[in-house]
């Protein structure tokens, strides 16, 4: 140029045999023009428009270097969502606060959050879990491979945390969903172990810890110990274990205690742990088998209210006075009427409503009419049988409840179907009694309010199912009780993710762990780079208000 300055031209060329002048000769295929005015998004098309003509497999190796090498895949969808909504919980911050007065590593905040994203994604031992954080699964801030050991140490500061991190879960999962505590669901269950022998006793205070040396026990009992078995397993040692959860089914807090621990005292334990968070009026909601007089006067301390479920059967005077009040029923909702009854209880005027729904009325009765005609087969022709042989038959029958319950005997000792129990369980069929303290809650309110004790139990079945709560690869109590807190972390995502995307976990699951994290490597560096997100995520991650995970992770430039 007349500057002076080098103007280069791009052309794309090849060279071509001449067999008469037996020359190659340089032949122009297409011009890019100039070097510092290249139309780069024409080029782009036309290397697409190039690579439309080739294979798809062709069109690839033609594009990408031949060095550029894909490592692995790891799941990303999942973790990365729990980790968002535990970061929006504020757990991780607490942790780190809490972690900072002590010699404990920070990275421990990031192997719980790796533990509990394992419970909700893939449920596996300490061990395995580890193997699947390092292999598996991509958790933000914890790339250097965690050992067993380090599980473990987390575990154990995880124990003498939890009572300041539960009130802190609790806080900030209140202010983020805008929970209703107005009403506390509790309910227990057990998971057995299976170990040959109970755990050795140990003096243990009223909460069911181990006291130190000199100080007075409560009672003695070993951790997983033989109890009363809501799993059917009264052979196996076990552990009993509660959860308080909200109307919306957010379990906010989460306990363990000896497996012969007595369901009627824990609901005390469980309002004292309570008092002092921020809760204004609070009602419990409970089971019969918390119904004490014992229990119900505790919980109405300090302004406390409660619905627990009361027993039909067993002859109890509330019972038997409820339905022999005469009224009509009142429907509610769905399938569900309720008729209140004004009873005196030692208490005070207590509130008592029955219950009932037509569809269970007539489920009971089908059930009814099968046991009862099993019992009719078995006792045909005991008449013929000898005394002893019907004491026998007798004895048998004794060990079955369903059919217990309709057997009479005569004086003579003929066995009989009762007609007279029949007609007294008909009489209950589709029913149940509440018993309320709360004089301001309406007849509907208290049914549907213990009718949503059922989200207690979801969230059982999601523990011992989708968490896998059992089985334990633990044998040391605090162990046990951190594998309990771990579980209890899991499912208050869950719930959150549940609640706020109104789809179960099993499907907004598998939708997340379609997303990938892939690593690769050339001679210009490594990088990886996430697999392209689906509509259903990208409608999950707006839901949960979350943001999209970049699309490169990580770019590390070839050293020199």
């Amino acid at each position: 140029m007349a500057d002076g300055k080098t103007v280069g031209y791009l052309q794309l060329a090849h060279n071509e045999w001449d067999p008469a002048a037996k020359v190659s000769r340089t032949k122009v295929l297409y011009s890019f023009g100039r070097e510092d005015q290249l139309d780069v998004a024409g080029i782009r098309r036309l290397v697409a428009a190039l690579c439309r003509l080739l294979e798809p497999g062709d069109a690839l190796a033609a594009t990408a270097p031949a060095e550029l090498r894909f490592l692995e895949s790891r799941t990303l969808g999942g973790a990365f969502v729990l980790d968002g909504l535990w970061r929006k919980l504020g757990i991780d911050a607490a942790m780190r606060r809490m972690l900072a007065t002590t010699r404990m590593e920070p990275r421990v905040e990031r192997i719980l959050f790796a533990l509990v994203a394992n419970r909700a994604l893939a449920p596996s031992s300490k061990l395995a879990a580890t193997r699947w954080i390092e292999h598996d699964m991509v958790i933000d801030g914890l790339d250097v491979p965690v050992v067993d050991e380090s599980c473990y140490r987390a575990m154990d500061w995880l124990i003498d945390a939890e009572p300041q991190l539960g009130r802190i879960v609790f806080d900030n999962t209140a202010d983020l969903l805008n929970l209703e505590v107005d009403l506390l669901f509790f309910d227990t269950t057990s998971t057995y172990f299976e170990a040959e022998d109970a755990d050795a006793q140990v003096g243990r205070d009223e909460r069911g810890v181990p006291v130190a040396e000199g100080e007075a026990a409560v009672k003695e009992a070993g951790f997983r110990t033989w109890g009363k078995s809501k799993d059917s397993r009264g052979d196996l040692p076990q552990i009993v274990v509660g959860m308080a959860v909200t109307r919306d089914g957010i379990p906010v807090r989460c306990w363990a205690w000896p497996g012969n621990t007595a369901d009627s005292a824990l609901i005390r334990q469980v309002k004292d742990d309570m008092r002092d968070w921020s809760l204004a009026r609070v009602v419990w909601v409970a089971d019969r088998g918390f119904t004490s007089a014992e229990n119900r006067r505790y919980l109405q301390k300090a302004g406390g209210h409660y619905i627990l479920g009361e027993k039909l059967r067993g002859g109890t005077p509330e019972a038997e006075a409820a339905l022999s009040r005469q009224g009509r029923y009142r429907h509610v909702a769905d399938n569900l009427q309720v008729k209140e009854v004004r009873l005196h209880s030692d208490l005070a005027d207590d509130r008592f409503v029955i219950c009932f729904n037509p569809e269970t009325q007539a489920r009971d009765a089908a059930v009814r009419a099968k046991m009862v005609a099993i019992l009719q087969e078995t006792i045909d022709g005991s008449d013929k049988l000898s005394r002893d042989k019907r004491a026998e038959l007798r004895g048998v029958i004794s060990t079955k409840p369903g059919l217990k319950r309709y057997l009479r005997t005569t004086p003579g000792g003929l066995l009989r179907v009762d007609k007279k129990a029949i007609d007294a369980e008909t009489n209950l069929d589709g029913k149940f009694l509440l018993r309320c303290s709360d004089p301001k809650l309406s007849a509907k309110d208290i049914a549907l309010g213990y009718k949503q004790l059922l989200e207690v139990e979801r969230g059982w079945r999601d523990m011992k199912s989708i968490i896998d709560m059992r089985p334990v690869y633990h044998r040391v109590e605090d162990r046990i009780r951190a594998h309990v807190l771990l579980c209890w972390l899991a499912l208050l995502l869950i719930r959150i993710a549940e609640t706020r995307t109104g789809q179960t976990w099993t499907t907004i699951r598998d939708e997340l762990q379609r997303l990938h994290l892939g690593t690769f490597t050339g001679p210009a560096g490594s990088f990886r780079q996430r697999t392209e997100l689906t509509a259903t995520q990208k409608k999950i991650l707006t839901t949960l208000g979350l943001p999209e995970p970049r699309r490169v992770f990580e770019a590390t430039p070839a050293t020199p």
